[in-house]
């Protein structure tokens, strides 16, 4: 079994350092060059094949968006993961990258206080990251929560949505969606395909960080007719609306009096993340039981497997991606297995199955 190779593209020398010194404890990885630029980084990808690339957004000569584009002109499925800022403009970047290719993004540590704090951070965002999308190709094991998809794939093409024939006849009066890695893209191919008079609210539970989810939102919404926002406590939810949980907060909804509205909350994270996917499924659960239909969608770990339980309990119904289209089937393929999902399916064909059950009882 060999090590991992990472090759680390990014200008600032102490960035370099922190990368590199982070990932040089893992014993499965190998850092074999940095480059300070995009155009020294191509150069070193020709020279050392890694099996994976950091690649810094904002860089003199060359910069990230730039490189990553020369590298799927040449390299479709090497793994590339953005190194971006935590702000407006890196996510903005971020979310370009992602459109444009990238495979994952971590965000750089600011304002922890100490070097080990920085590396810390690095090492528990990136180097599972890393294992995951290239396990395969080193030969090292999987992260227990996580399955690589089969390839590494940019946003599928539109293809007409043909409705598959209803299983099943039950009033769905929400759709609540899981989604993690790969999501931005598996959203921006999914909400073009609803229409927007849907019957219902959506909401929706990315793992994203702050100024991120925003500008996802804002993303999504310019093409698509739904009305696509990021969710703020106390606000009315109504039928053709998406919702999605603002990054470090997790979002539900609450009946208040005669109407439903979103509630925000910094209560510890679940799975790891927040915000999270089960407590979102909880409360939905709460207001709607089993008129409730739970979309999960590609993603590492497990956050949803919980609640897509509860929803079936309930009496709800479940859908997920299927392997092939995935990014990571960790999400939707825990669910999968757990025999909880009502369809499997692959991503040009979700559209379709929510709006055949939305049909039904109306």
């Amino acid at each position: 079994m060999r090590k991992i190779k990472v090759l680390i593209v990014d200008d600032a020398v102490v960035v370099r350092k922190i990368v590199s010194d982070s990932l040089s404890v893992d014993p499965e990885i190998e850092i074999v060059g940095t480059a300070a630029n995009g155009k020294i980084g191509l150069a070193k990808i020709e020279q050392l094949q890694p099996d994976c690339v950091t690649l810094d957004i904002e860089m003199p000569e060359m910069d990230g968006l730039e490189t990553l584009v020369e590298i799927r002109k040449k390299y479709r499925d090497l793994p590339v993961i953005m190194f971006s800022t935590l702000t407006e403009r890196g996510g903005v970047s971020t979310l370009e990258a992602l459109s444009l290719g990238a495979t994952d993004y971590v965000t750089k540590p600011a304002n922890v206080g100490s070097v080990s704090i920085a590396m810390q951070r690095v090492r528990e965002e990136l180097i599972p990251k890393i294992k995951l999308f290239c396990s395969k190709a080193a030969g090292v094991q999987l992260p227990q929560l996580a399955i690589p998809a089969k390839k590494f794939s940019p946003a599928l093409p539109k293809t007409p949505v043909t409705p598959p024939k209803p299983t099943e006849k039950k009033r769905i009066d929400i759709v609540a969606i899981g989604v993690s890695t790969g999501g931005p893209n598996a959203l921006a191919d999914l909400f073009p395909m609803l229409p927007g008079n849907l019957p219902v609210p959506i909401v929706l539970t990315q793992h994203m960080p702050p100024y991120f989810t925003r500008l996802l939102a804002e993303r999504l919404s310019s093409k698509s007719e739904l009305s696509i926002q990021e969710g703020r406590p106390g606000q009315i939810i109504h039928p053709g609306e998406v919702w999605i949980a603002p990054g470090d907060y997790h979002m539900e909804v609450a009946r208040v009096g005669t109407s439903v509205q979103l509630q925000t909350n910094q209560n510890p994270p679940e799975n790891s993340c927040r915000p999270a996917v089960d407590p979102m499924f909880r409360s939905v659960l709460k207001v709607y039981g089993a008129h409730t239909l739970a979309v999960i969608m590609t993603g590492m770990g497990q956050d949803g497997l919980k609640g897509c339980a509860e929803v079936k309990e309930a009496g709800g119904q479940v859908i997920v991606q299927d392997e092939e289209t995935s990014v990571v089937w960790g999400m939707p393929g825990f669910v999968s297995r757990a025999g909880l999902a009502d369809k499997v399916l692959p991503l040009n064909q979700i559209a379709g199955e929510i709006i055949n059950r939305l049909k039904f009882g109306r």
